[in-house]
C-alpha cells in the first residue's frame, strides 16, 4: 500500500506543473506560506527539503506536507503492526496495538483523500479530511487510557506530536489558498 501511495504522489508531482501555471516554490515562497502554518520550523525544514518543492507552487507545497503526513501515518501504522508479532501474553494490549494499527491506517486514507480532493479544489473537503487524519491518533491515545493498567509508549507518543503538526501545518497552507 505505501508503494502505491508513494507512486501517486510522485505522479501527481510530475503531471500537476503540466497541468497549471506554477509559481517557482523558491526560499521566498516556502517562507511566505510556513509564516501562515501554525509550525514554521517544522514547515520549512521539510518543505525544502523535498525535491519537488522548487517547482511548487502553493497548492503543490500542501501536497508535499500532505505526503509527509501520509508516509508518517503509514510508518506508525506498520510499527504498531510489527509490535504485534512480538510475543506477549497480553491480549488487551495486543488489541488495543491493534486498533491503534488500524487508525493510523485511517489517518493516511483521510490524507490520501486530500490529495484527490485538493487536484479538485474542494478545498473544504481536503481541510476535513486532514482534520480527520490528525484526529485519527486521539483515538489510538484514547484506547490506551481506557486500560489504566497500560501506558502510553513514550515513542507513539511522540510519532502522535509528529502527525497532529504535520496536519496542522498543512491545513495552515490550505488556509491560505484561494478558495
Amino acid at each position: 500500500m505505501a508503494s502505491k501511495i508513494f507512486f501517486l504522489l510522485f505522479l501527481l508531482f510530475l503531471l500537476y506543473p503540466h497541468q497549471h501555471a506554477c509559481v517557482n516554490g523558491d526560499a521566498t515562497l516556502i517562507k511566505r506560506t510556513c509564516k501562515n502554518t501554525k509550525y514554521y520550523n517544522l514547515c520549512f525544514s521539510s518543505l525544502k527539503s523535498d525535491p519537488s518543492s522548487p517547482n511548487a507552487d502553493p497548492k503543490g507545497l500542501a501536497m508535499i506536507m500532505i505526503g509527509i503526513g501520509m508516509s508518517n501515518a503509514t510508518s506508525t501504522s506498520s510499527y504498531l503492526s510489527s509490535k504485534l508479532l512480538s510475543p506477549s501474553n497480553n491480549t488487551t494490549l495486543k488489541r488495543v496495538i491493534k486498533e491503534c494499527a488500524d487508525k493510523y491506517t485511517y489517518a493516511g486514507d483521510a490524507l490520501q483523500a486530500s490529495v484527490e480532493d485538493l487536484l479538485n479544489e474542494a478545498y473544504d473537503y481536503a481541510y476535513m479530511h486532514i482534520t480527520a487524519a490528525k484526529d485519527y491518533p486521539n483515538a489510538c491515545h484514547n484506547a490506551f487510557k481506557r486500560y489504566p493498567a497500560l501506558s502510553y509508549p513514550l515513542d507513539l507518543a511522540r510519532r502522535e506530536d509528529g502527525l497532529k503538526h504535520i496536519c496542522d501545518v498543512a491545513m495552515g497552507i490550505i488556509d491560505n489558498l484561494d478558495w
